[in-house]
């Protein structure tokens, strides 16, 4: 509505506009609310950013907001208690919708009053303890849409060689094996075989023309599209899981449901993923180019992923790749897996450490972390497009790439036999301390702390216990000419703590309420337990 300058007087109650049977509607008193709409973004093949916020301390000159999006927060800034509406569907661009906008909330003399559209799919998540509280609640609430079976409950290392951009001309016996003898020296637990596996050729293979293989129709295209290709596996995959086994390795595999004819083959993808599961042991799936243009497709989707998820147990982990097209995105499928947030490389020049920790900082403030999947590369290739960069890549040690995505499910995107000895000698030790802690570390309420990363912050997460006495810190400095910094830590304002460094360089202590860290080089982190006195 246009402001006119004529001012007319309020009327003692607002009118009703026409309601919906469909709709959910709720209200509080006046008082100082802020309501925060949370925007997020996947398709990272074509983004940078994933999530922006933006807030609203209610004001009743401002008669109402209608907003589209799947979270939104409404917090009392004297008592720190609020609810998140957390909409159980694709985002926006990825759904067909009944109403215009997803959220609105109206403003009259007494009261704001709010109104969710297609309430079926909304979820609320009540908190109190502001900040702190409401991650703590919502991580929380994703943690319970999940199974309690174990692939769903630790994070695990999963290493994929697509991220060194042979794609899959490389992919045979031999070279898995070199991979999976690799994975155990590093301490990876998962090696995941990508594109190229299979009999079928997709239309990102490097064997073929360009757009010359195929994306969707893949049953149509070849019935045996995904058999294990004989050529490239004569001993056929399970040589390769048995391989796997002798090294305390786990195989994983790319597949990409067909999402022609609105997923019309979806239960014949229930079958192969079943008969991959059962016969090698395959737990760990990465779901790609899936595209679900409608709401049909969608509802097929999701019976797909549940017959799956019935048919095992809970025992299969997807990856979800949200990097493209129309995808479950956030929180379309939750019961599945991990969110594959972004494709990465620094062949493309779009690797950069502090993105990538950017990106987890963000999103970390309403996305579980243990739901995403983020990725460290080999810092060593492609250093010929980072010239004179001081951000770029070979400017971290490896260990300090592991620590940027350790508070979530980290990813190798490399071909783990190709990395420099460097990344055995300075990340394996870091791995295998991150590996003892992870238990601990994932039963706390991650949160960031310090500045968003830019290349230039102090940043960097802790992990929270329960009891809220005891947990773990990570500080990063990034390109910061001061070699100390004091960050707050969300909800441990009142209490007294001692640090012990449990790796990186630098040192952590109580300072007034909030801790004090020294890390004398740039571009280094400390990571640290912490219990109160």
């Amino acid at each position: 509505m246009a402001a006119s300058g004529i001012e007319i007087d309020i009327p003692a109650t607002s009118s009703k506009e026409n309601r919906s049977p469909s709709d959910r509607e709720f209200a509080f008193e006046k008082g100082p609310w802020l309501l925060t709409q949370v925007i997020l973004q996947d398709q990272s093949d074509v983004h940078g950013e994933m999530l922006w916020e933006r807030n609203y301390l209610l004001h009743p000159s401002e008669k109402h907001i209608e907003a589209q999006g799947n979270l939104f927060s409404i917090e009392n800034t004297l008592t720190g208690a609020g609810m998140v509406f957390v909409k159980r569907a694709p985002l926006p661009h990825a759904r067909e919708s009944s109403a215009a906008f997803d959220f609105k909330c109206l403003t009259d003399q007494n009261a704001f009053h709010f109104k969710l559209y297609e309430p079926e799919l909304w979820s609320i998540i009540e908190y109190s303890g502001a900040l702190p509280g409401r991650i703590s609640s919502f991580h929380g609430w994703q943690r319970a849409q999940r199974p309690t079976t174990t692939p769903h409950l630790i994070p695990k290392l999963l290493c994929n060689t697509w991220g060194d951009r042979s794609r899959d001309s490389r992919v045979q016996e031999k070279f898995i094996f070199k991979e999976i003898e690799a994975a155990a020296r590093l301490g990876a637990e998962v090696v995941q075989i990508d594109d190229g596996w299979q009999k079928g050729r997709s239309s990102n293979s490097a064997i073929i023309p360009e757009n010359g293989g195929t994306w969707e129709g893949f049953w149509k295209h070849d019935p045996q599209f995904w058999e294990a290709d004989s050529l490239r596996f004569p001993n056929g995959l399970q040589a390769v899981t048995e391989h796997a086994k002798k090294f305390g390795v786990e195989i994983g595999l790319w597949f990409a449901p067909d999402s022609s004819d609105e997923f019309n083959n979806w239960e014949k993808d229930v079958t192969k993923i079943l008969e991959l599961h059962k016969i090698l042991g395959i737990r760990h799936f990465k779901f790609d180019g899936i595209n679900a243009r409608t709401p049909l497709s969608y509802k097929r989707l999701c019976q797909m992923l549940d017959a799956i998820q019935t048919g095992s147990q809970d025992n299969i982990f997807f990856d979800l790749d949200i990097t493209a097209q129309s995808r479950p995105g956030y929180f379309g499928a939750m019961n599945t897996g991990a969110i594959f947030v972004e494709n990465r490389y620094t062949d493309w020049h779009n690797y950069w450490p502090h993105h990538t920790l950017r990106t987890l900082w963000l999103l970390s403030r309403w996305i579980d972390p243990l739901r995403l999947r983020m990725e460290l590369l080999n810092n060593s290739r492609n250093q010929d497009k980072y010239i004179d960069d001081p951000l770029a890549p070979i400017h971290y040690s490896p260990d300090t790439l592991f620590a940027t995505v350790m508070f979530s499910n980290p990813l190798g995107w490399f071909e783990v036999s190709n990395l420099p000895e460097e990344y055995f000698q300075k990340a394996t030790p870091l791995i295998m301390l991150w590996k003892s802690l992870r238990p601990e570390l994932f039963r706390g309420t991650i949160l960031p702390i310090g500045e968003v990363p830019d290349g230039v912050a102090w940043t960097g997460f802790i992990s929270l216990a329960q009891d809220m006495k005891s947990g773990f810190v990570i500080v990063f400095r990034e390109l910061n000419r001061e070699s100390e910094a004091i960050l707050s830590l969300p909800g441990l304002k009142e209490r007294s703590l001692k640090f012990e460094i449990l790796f990186g360089e630098g040192a952590v202590s109580n300072c007034a309420g909030a801790i004090k860290v020294s890390i004398p080089k740039k571009l280094g982190y400390v990571f640290a337990q912490f219990k109160a006195n």
